[in-house]
């Protein structure tokens, strides 16, 4: 057995044996959610690094990157200047100190907003680990020669994931995204440095590419610019992994300082994912046109052929081993995430309010193999990764992010304008998913050139057009809320939540 196969299947062992060791210290539904609201800085970059990177970057990104070159960086882009947006909410958000962001979300306007939060919540959420699922099938593919089929690889990964989530909740997400976060970034950092030596020097690699790959729109124009910045944007704006590991901090300080660390791994991290994938294009041109390899979308894969087929076996046992944590790291928390909000925005807030911690516990167990079955039928709707984190990621920016931002950002905002923003973001986004499915062509002819906004590339922006439009106008017309509604999530930053 080579030393890849080895790297492949050892490494998410040591992840699982590490989950089982800290799931003795789960005692509450708080450990298990918010690893008990004790989670250190270090700790904390660590995790919300892995959760960004995920198969979304790996792949989806990568393959952007392959197919169109340095433009990919827009797609991005978009997610860096979210998350310094997010910077001055950590703090904030940390010491209004709940479970969720559905939680956030009642709080400011009703129980029909955290209906609708969790509802927008699970359906992407569950998506984005849907396609970590595709991404492990596609590694043990291709590390095995097709010896194990991206079919069975794909089962194989959501069983791995599922049970590593299952085990001990955030308390192991935290633990191990530390390690992963080390491992994702030497790998990238020397294998890019690498790859461009062996390909004869930078210059050697711009002749082998289209000379549109160079160049900031790579032949695009500026409307497919917002259709792949907007995503990744407002997602990062939205994104409840991420909020619900701030309540995991230890105080409001140590949730911005994460951020910071958060922005400088995710910038080299996402740059050098995309670099890397640019050389794999001049080292592998093949790849453009092939979709037989996994089934689908080759130039998706394009990092793994790097590691398999471009670098000694020490490097590509590394970068695998990255791939790897970077599945199963993204994949842990979303589903870790949906599964908190049906335990706590539905079943205690609803059906149970006396639940006990350890019926709380059980359920999200429950559910998060239930998403995980959920995810595996999802991934017969979409042809790429890409493709699937692009409508997760607008499904979440246009339902939840306006009115999650509003909370923060506009006292003037109404129960009626918050709930009218998340229903009509949910609604248009799934609504043109299901008319285009359908057969209904929502393209549109502008400046000359024709846009399909049913097309994951530009969904996000009729459905942010609408939502936003609904928050404004419906808030505008409703009663003010009054200023003990609004006065939680104004509060200065300069009191540390204990």
């Amino acid at each position: 057995m080579s030393v890849l196969v080895l790297v492949v299947f050892i490494y998410p062992l040591i992840l699982v044996a590490v989950s089982l060791w800290r799931s003795r210290g789960v005692k509450s539904h708080e450990d298990f959610a918010v690893a008990g609201r004790s989670v250190p800085v270090v700790l904390l970059i660590g995790t919300l690094v892995c959760t960004w990177i995920g198969s979304g970057s790996l792949f989806g990104g990568a393959g952007l990157a392959y197919r169109s070159g340095i433009s990919e960086l827009w797609f991005s882009f978009g997610g860096w200047v979210g998350l310094m947006a997010a910077y001055f909410l950590a703090g904030r958000v940390r010491k209004i100190a709940q479970y969720t962001v559905p939680d956030l979300l009642e709080q400011r306007y009703n129980a029909a907003a955290r209906v609708l939060g969790t509802v927008a919540i699970v359906l992407a959420y569950v998506t984005i680990a849907a396609y970590q699922f595709r991404g492990g099938g596609w590694i043990l593919s291709i590390v095995t020669d097709g010896a194990i089929s991206p079919q069975l690889g794909v089962l194989i990964t959501a069983t791995a994931i599922v049970t590593f989530t299952a085990l001990a909740g955030m308390v192991s997400i935290v633990t191990v995204d530390i390690f992963n976060g080390i491992i994702i970034t030497l790998a990238v950092l020397l294998a890019l440095p690498y790859m461009v030596f062996e390909m004869g020097g930078i210059g050697a690699v711009i002749e082998l590419l289209p000379a549109e790959h160079t160049t900031p729109l790579g032949g695009h124009n500026v409307l497919w610019v917002f259709g792949v910045a907007m995503p990744t944007f407002l997602l990062i704006l939205g994104e409840s992994g991420m909020y619900q590991k701030f309540f995991s901090a230890k105080n409001a300080r140590a949730a911005r300082q994460a951020v910071l660390g958060m922005v400088v791994g995710i910038v080299v991290i996402e740059t050098a994912l995309a670099l890397l994938a640019i050389v794999g294009r001049a080292a592998f041109p093949d790849l453009m046109d092939q979709t037989s390899v996994v089934g689908r979308a080759a130039s998706e894969t394009v990092i793994l052929y790097v590691a398999r087929h471009g670098l000694p076996v020490f490097g590509g046992a590394v970068l695998l081993a990255a791939a790897i944590a970077i599945v199963l790291s993204t994949g842990n928390t979303f589903l870790l995430v949906p599964s908190t909000n049906v335990s706590r925005d539905l079943y205690e807030r609803f059906i149970n309010p006396n639940a006990t911690d350890k019926q709380k516990v059980n359920l999200q167990r429950a559910f998060i193999v239930i998403f995980g079955g959920v995810g595996l039928l999802l991934l017969t709707q979409f042809e790429t990764v890409l493709s699937m984190a692009l409508y997760a990621y607008s499904l979440v920016g246009a339902s939840l992010t306006p009115a999650l931002l509003a909370c923060f950002l506009w006292k003037r905002v109404t129960p009626q304008g918050g709930v009218a923003c998340i229903a009509g973001g949910l609604g248009s986004i799934v609504g043109i998913r299901l008319l285009n499915m359908a057969g209904v062509d929502l393209t549109m002819s502008l400046g000359g050139s024709q846009f399909d906004f049913a097309s994951s590339d530009y969904i996000v922006i009729p459905g942010v057009l609408i939502s936003v439009g609904l928050l404004v106008v419906i808030s505008l017309l409703t009663k003010p809320s009054p200023p003990e509604k609004w006065q939680p999530f104004f509060a200065g930053e300069g009191e540390e939540a204990a």
